[in-house]
């Protein structure tokens, strides 16, 4: 058998010498799975969407149309559409996958180690210091240059 060597040996990328390479990319497919265009959870997340969306066109709609009527009682209406066009989003794969990230992100977010009051005024300090350092300087070197070109153009005195 010869040597396998890597396409590009200088990257120090190697094929390992128990895997062939006509086995590594080995696929499989299931010939119990049904034929189909979509999946059956693309066609009910579909579903779900078209459901969440309508609830919240109905209830835009009933807002601006019942004008009349007391505005507790639109905006009361519109938020219980609202919740409702909500709840039929997060059904879906994305909705659970949105929450699982909000629940993923509440959790680092407590991983964190926030600065002290002391520590954050003194950095809000030095950060102050150095945007009136910085704005001095540039208003010299404004004050310089105008001073220059004033100069250079005759119409100083």
């Amino acid at each position: 058998m010869a040597k396998q060597r890597s396409p590009k040996p200088w990257l120090g990328v190697r094929v390992p010498p128990g895997l062939p390479i006509s086995h590594q990319f080995k696929v499989t497919m299931s010939t119990n799975a049904p034929i189909s265009d979509k999946p059956e959870s693309v066609k009910s997340d579909s579903t779900k969407w078209l459901i969440a969306l309508a609830l919240l066109a109905v209830g835009l709609i009933a807002f601006y149309s019942f004008a009349g009527h007391s505005l507790l009682v639109r905006v009361v209406f519109l938020l219980g559409m609202v919740g409702a066009s909500v709840f039929f989003a997060l059904q879906t794969e994305k909705g659970r996958d949105t929450v699982n990230f909000l629940r993923e992100a509440q959790i680092e977010v407590r991983k964190v180690v926030w600065p002290s009051r002391q520590e954050t005024l003194q950095t809000t300090a030095i950060v102050a210091l150095m945007v009136i350092l910085v704005a001095l300087f540039i208003w010299m070197l404004d004050s310089l240059l105008f001073w220059l070109v004033r100069l250079l153009t005759g119409q100083g005195s």
